[in-house]
């Protein structure tokens, strides 16, 4: 089996450029060497076809080079710098493979070359004049490409927000969910008009943040938390003794950003997935570990799943993906299910 060498690519586009490049700039050094270049055919094929594979080793090397610069200097505000060291390496390197390549054609008298210092000037500036070119063209067309990247990761990202967006107004909207509001507001206001005008508030709250929050790509995870108490206190009224939730978040954290409905989704989802009875409630944990927000409950399934339940999951999974490049992680245990979020600073946000 023949293992497969994975050279680092500064483009998608490395492969063309370098042939296309590699190959002028051969027809240029072998013009300056011999004579009659263009005019004998085996001069023609034999220095092409030579000085062609020497060259695209070269041009491989740079690549490595350029793309170890770019992972060591990845910011934008570095691409001058970087662009700077880059050049000056290159030209260097090729002040050495220029000097190397001509003394080891005079060494074995290939096709009769005899080095001279005015062959090694004009090859040297033909490729120094080579190397800037391709340094700014391949960092142009690496900017074009990240460019277009981001076009799509941000479409895609509007994609995940409207659909979420819409489960939210799905999961609020519900008729279930709002007869169920409504009723348990019906009677609270017979029994108690200040405990019916405290779930109104809630209510209010939930609603309030459904519509003004889920446009923007994060809220503060204080936003969120509070807004999540106003939803746990909505489905408390209902199922009671049944259902539990407890946050135990550090208050240096609650600055910390988190895409919009996150929790009351999962949430959501929890209450949707699993039976709540008196004698064996659901039990939330919400916490901060290792940087990260978990949400643990006890589970209790129902015989059958809702597929909308699952499309909540893969859309928050798709959101930090396209926001972090990070997974969501899912700890599945038979009587417990752990899921692991990572937290976002706002300039995190601004390097997507």
């Amino acid at each position: 089996m023949v293992a497969k060498i994975n050279i680092p690519r500064y483009t998608s586009k490395d492969v063309p450029i370098m042939l296309g490049s590699m190959l002028i700039l051969t027809f240029i050094i072998n013009y300056f060497l011999f004579d009659v270049y263009f005019s004998e055919l085996d001069v023609f094929v034999w220095s092409t076809v030579i000085t062609f594979i020497i060259l695209v080793p070269t041009f491989l090397s740079y690549g490595i080079i350029a793309v170890s610069l770019r992972n060591r200097f990845p910011d934008d505000a570095q691409t001058a710098r970087r662009l700077s060291i880059c050049i000056s390496v290159f030209l260097l390197l090729s002040a050495v493979i220029i000097a190397l390549l001509l003394m080891g054609y005079e060494a074995v008298h290939f096709l009769g070359y005899q080095l001279s210092e005015e062959d090694y000037t004009h090859c040297y500036f033909a490729a120094a004049i080579m190397n800037v070119f391709l340094t700014f063209l391949n960092e142009g067309v690496a900017q074009f490409e990240r460019y277009k990247t981001t076009l799509v990761e941000t479409e895609q990202l509007k994609k995940e927000y409207l659909q979420s967006q819409l489960l939210g107004l799905k999961s609020q909207m519900n008729p279930h969910f709002l007869f169920n509001s409504l009723n348990t507001l019906s009677s609270l206001i017979h029994e108690d008009s200040d405990k019916a005008e405290d779930f109104l508030d809630h209510m209010s709250k939930v609603y309030r943040y459904l519509l003004r929050n889920n446009e923007d790509p994060l809220v503060s995870l204080q936003t969120e938390v509070d807004m999540v108490q106003s939803y746990y206190f909505l489905l408390k009224k209902r199922h009671c003794e049944a259902l539990t939730m407890e946050i135990d978040i550090p208050r240096q954290f609650l600055d910390t950003e988190i895409p919009p409905l996150t929790l009351q989704m999962l949430i959501e989802n929890i209450v949707n997935q699993n039976t709540l009875t008196k004698s064996e409630p659901i039990n939330i944990l919400i916490s901060v570990i290792n940087g990260q927000i978990q949400i643990s409950h006890n589970v209790q399934p129902k015989l059958y799943g809702s597929k909308e339940n699952e499309e909540a999951i893969d859309n928050i999974a798709n959101k930090f993906r396209l926001l972090t490049q990070k997974e969501i992680e899912i700890t599945e245990l038979p009587d417990k299910r752990v899921i692991l979020l990572p937290l976002m600073e706002q300039k995190e946000l601004s390097t997507t």
